[in-house]
């Protein structure tokens, strides 16, 4: 259970129960986090947005790319949320999941491609502490990804960052989106 609980549909204003019947027919279920994050609708309704907006532009990049380093992210921040979600939203994209078992070996594993290898080396440098990226890393990724794929990732690897902290810190585990076929799993107290 999270530290700070779920807002429940009955202890929600209207756009928040808006928001829910939205996010439930997009995933299947109410996502914790957006749950959680629910008590301040002011924090929602960016929320909502901004994930929308980055969806929408985030195209430069292979899906393969962009969502191996979002889960590299999720993996090393320590997110079961993230790392159960990202797993489904690779799953649903086609993408073999299998080899997400061999994430820490990626540099030498023959289940990754070099841009994914890139990636992930970019994703791990991104998310240290202190940052490690070098200038080298960046002219890489430009001359692999063009500036526009760089800037994506960048961003894509820092804004999971965001999440993956935000839900470790206020205890948010994972779902369970993974055990089921699709994203089909309900939210105790939110129906």
């Amino acid at each position: 259970m999270s530290r700070i609980p779920v807002l429940s549909t009955k202890d929600a204003g209207l756009f928040t129960k808006l928001a829910y019947r939205f996010a439930r027919r997009r995933c299947g279920a109410i996502p914790e986090p957006f749950a959680v994050v629910a008590h301040h609708g002011g924090l929602l309704a960016a929320y909502a947005v901004h994930e929308m907006a980055v969806e929408k532009a985030s195209r430069a990049l292979p899906a393969n790319v962009r969502e191996i380093a979002v889960y590299r992210v999720a993996v090393r921040v320590g997110c079961s949320w993230c790392v159960d979600f990202g797993t489904m939203l690779q799953k649903h994209q086609g993408l073999d999941i299998d080899r997400l078992k061999h994430i820490d070996d990626y540099a030498t594993s023959p289940h990754f491609s070099r841009p994914e290898r890139l990636a992930i080396a970019y994703a791990d440098a991104v998310t240290a502490t202190p940052v490690s990226v070098t200038d080298e890393q960046v002219a890489e990724l430009e001359r692999e990804f063009g500036r526009k794929g760089a800037l994506e990732l960048t961003y894509q690897i820092a804004l999971e960052n965001s999440r993956s902290r935000t839900n470790s810190a206020l205890g948010i585990v994972d779902q369970g989106f993974t055990s089921g076929e699709a994203c089909r799993v309900p939210l105790p107290g939110l129906a």
